[in-house]
């Protein structure tokens, strides 16, 4: 008999935004999302806000897989927090309900109160997603290399820039650079190892709690020297303000959010602490 194999965490997840997705479609049509693209607030350029000094895209999320809840008032503070402080360039809102306490509605009202440009990151899987980021407001796009292959990749990039968005693509090895399209513009590279083992990666579910994320690997931030000449660096995942000087030099930005929004002292003192590492 073969050996069962355990399912990885990209899977587990995968299949919930399967459902998730067929239940969006349900409540909502295709003819419906156009007629609220129609009606959406005009795009604010994520590429343009990256492209100068180094600086965050700051992340909302109520919970995670890996470590579990966020401390509810620094979510609840973050839309405020990340439009006051200049080092944080755009926003990054989960919309995955899940697994990360997300909905396309939280992200509509977060839109409606910064002036930065608003990530919707999310697995996509379907060009339905696209279209619903951008009629509820969304800037951007996260794009998995891990998710989807290279035509797709394509294809979906290509809706992305005709509905007047762009995305952020993200990847964690060699041959998911390899698999970008020549179209990419920002490349993320994701130090969370989403294809391992479930119970060897510190997966804890929807309502549990861990100090630590033992699905991180921040030597995957090497792989920067692997990344098409010319593109926007993003460093996502595992990064806090004692780490940070490592990536500040080599990527125009990086994604922060689980250490903003489980510091006890409140996400403004978090991100002071950012503040004042990358000033020295």
């Amino acid at each position: 008999m073969t050996p069962k194999t355990s399912a990885t965490i990209l899977e587990r997840i995968l299949a919930d935004v399967r459902d998730e997705v067929t239940e969006a479609k349900r409540l909502r049509s295709e003819v419906d999302l156009r007629g609220m693209i129609a009606d959406a607030p005009p795009v604010r350029s994520l590429p343009h806000v990256l492209e100068g000094s180094f600086g965050l895209i700051a992340e909302i999320k109520e919970r995670s897989p890996s470590v579990g809840a966020m401390r509810a008032g620094n979510v609840a503070d973050a839309p405020g927090a990340y439009e006051e402080c200049p080092l944080v360039r755009a926003l990054s809102v989960l919309t995955n309900q899940r697994h990360f306490g997300g909905s396309m509605p939280h992200l509509r009202k977060i839109r409606e109160v910064v002036s930065k440009p608003v990530l919707r990151k999310d697995f996509i899987v379907s060009e339905y997603q696209i279209r619903e980021a951008r009629a509820f407001g969304a800037d951007a796009v996260l794009l998995m290399a891990s998710v989807l292959d290279s035509p797709r990749l394509k294809g979906f990039h290509q809706l992305v820039l005709e509905l007047g968005m762009e995305a952020l693509f993200e990847v964690h090895d060699e041959d998911e650079v390899a698999a970008l399209p020549f179209s990419a513009k920002i490349v993320g590279i994701n130090s969370r190892r989403f294809k391992a083992p479930v119970e060897t990666a510190g997966f804890v579910g929807d309502s549990g709690s861990s100090e630590k994320d033992f699905s991180i690997r921040l030597d995957t931030f090497q792989l920067v020297d692997h990344l098409p000449a010319g593109v926007i660096r993003v460093a996502e995942s595992g990064l806090d303000a004692g780490n940070i000087p490592t990536v500040s030099a080599r990527f125009h930005a990086a994604l922060v959010g689980t250490s903003l929004l489980r510091d006890p002292e409140g996400i403004r003192k978090a991100l002071a602490e950012f503040e004042g590492v990358l000033a020295s």
